[in-house]
């Protein structure tokens, strides 16, 4: 813990703690930061000072929502990821990438002001109730709530969380953003800005308000559902490799918000879990392409083809992180995905059979394009150069983290024990 007056007459504080789920997504963010930096290192071809100013800015704000305890705080800092964000998407994207920010940077900021508004409401209601007025999070927990005034202030979290997850419908933004985004842009928005989504619901939602969240938790769960099957079909219809790669996100995070509203232990554990491997994963496959339409031009998957025997040690990359993708064992989603559906099984049977059929969408959507993308005929005159030693190595370190997850989960699974107890949580439903 570490904390500081900040505004003290409001009983605003600077307050940044760090436990066991903390850690975990701060260890994320500076290795998929580093990433960002790493990826993006020959691409830049103006204002490269401005980029990595930039793109610090994002990585302090992703760092203070992950470490705030004091909830005007981490307002503050969820906003704060917001403005550079825009500008690392509208100054140097793709051609679309003026439609793309803008739709962005509408739909988080809505979502944005709708959690602000909460938090003042909850520390209104509060001070009233207690007669002490405080954004400590610590302070605020237990507050009793009215169930209607509960539910309003839950959902009011909820809808930023929601949009940045996101969760379908609200995903709108993010096919546009995460295509046009420069690559070290698509790497913290894929593996770091979604993550923040999952961890507030986890860390705000459940302790917060446990009663609305008991109640919204089956919309909460088919939401989910309807995400995994959604992203997975519009995945398997896409000819962008880029934008291909940004659904299957849509699919994959709806596991996280499955797990995270079972309201079971594995269900929380199993959240975590995918939030780490999707990170890991989709960051390392949107580095990936990026660097093959650096080398090739094209992320069209109909002028691709045969890359493998152009360059193999690329292709072996693809081959493990489409792997990843499937869900394949000895990688970490292999274990989130088991244990969300492990969670959500004897409450929502129906829910797991349907989020089980989009892990087949998923196999085929994956060798869909990994087939069209690395076998077959090279098209046209396509003459790509195969990795070099550096991105080997930054390759090399993802999926190393990746497949460290897949045969250590334990290691993760106790940091999080102490979290599942002190929520309530049981191998059941949440009492």
């Amino acid at each position: 813990m570490e904390s500081h007056a900040w505004i003290p007459s409001l009983g605003v504080s600077f307050t940044l703690g760090l436990d066991g789920l903390s850690l975990l997504f701060v260890i994320l963010t500076a290795l998929m930061g580093a990433a960002a930096v790493l990826a993006s290192w020959k691409s830049l071809g103006r204002k490269v000072a401005l980029f990595h100013a930039a793109l610090a800015l994002v990585m302090a704000g992703i760092y203070g929502v992950f470490l705030s305890v004091d909830l005007f705080l981490f307002a503050f800092m969820w906003e704060l990821m917001l403005i550079p964000m825009y500008f690392l998407v509208d100054v140097w994207g793709g051609p679309g990438r003026h439609k793309a920010s803008v739709k962005f940077f509408l739909f988080s900021q809505a979502g944005g002001i709708l959690m602000f508004v909460a938090v003042v409401a909850l520390y209104v209601l509060h001070g009233r109730a207690t007669g002490v007025y405080s954004f400590d999070y610590r302070v605020l927990l237990g507050t009793a709530f009215d169930p209607a005034a509960g539910m309003l202030l839950m959902l009011g979290f909820f809808a930023a969380f929601a949009v940045k997850l996101p969760v379908f419908p609200l995903h709108a933004w993010l096919p546009d953003t995460y295509t046009e985004a420069p690559i070290g842009g698509s790497v913290l928005l894929a593996a770091l800005l979604s993550k923040t989504a999952g961890y507030g619901m986890i860390r705000f939602l459940l302790p917060l308000f446990p009663d609305a969240v008991r109640a919204f938790a089956p919309i909460a769960v088919w939401l989910g559902v309807a995400g995994i099957v959604y992203g997975g079909f519009m995945a398997f219809a896409q000819k962008d490799l880029k934008r291909l790669v940004s659904y299957t996100s849509v699919s994959h995070l709806g596991f996280v918000l499955v797990g995270i509203f079972t309201l079971t232990a594995q269900g929380l554990d199993g959240a975590v879990i995918q939030m780490l491997s999707h990170g890991l994963g989709t960051g390392a496959l949107f580095v990936l392409v990026g660097w093959l339409e650096e080398r090739s031009g094209t992320r069209d998957l109909d002028r691709l083809g045969g890359l493998w025997s152009m360059a193999p040690r690329l292709g072996a990359f693809g081959l493990v992180l489409t792997l990843g993708l499937v869900g394949l064992p000895g990688l970490g989603n292999f274990i989130g995905e088991f244990l969300v559906l492990s969670g959500s099984f004897h409450a929502y049977l129906a829910a797991t059979i349907v989020a089980g059929f989009g892990l087949v969408v998923a196999m085929v959507y994956a060798l869909r394009m990994f087939q069209l993308s690395f076998h077959g005929s090279p098209s046209g005159a396509l003459a790509v150069r195969d990795l070099d030693a550096p991105q080997v190595l930054l390759l090399g370190v993802l999926v190393a983290a990746l497949v460290y997850l897949g045969l250590f989960p334990q290691e993760v699974l106790k940091l999080l024990a102490a979290l599942g107890a002190s929520l309530g949580l049981t191998p059941g439903v949440m009492p």
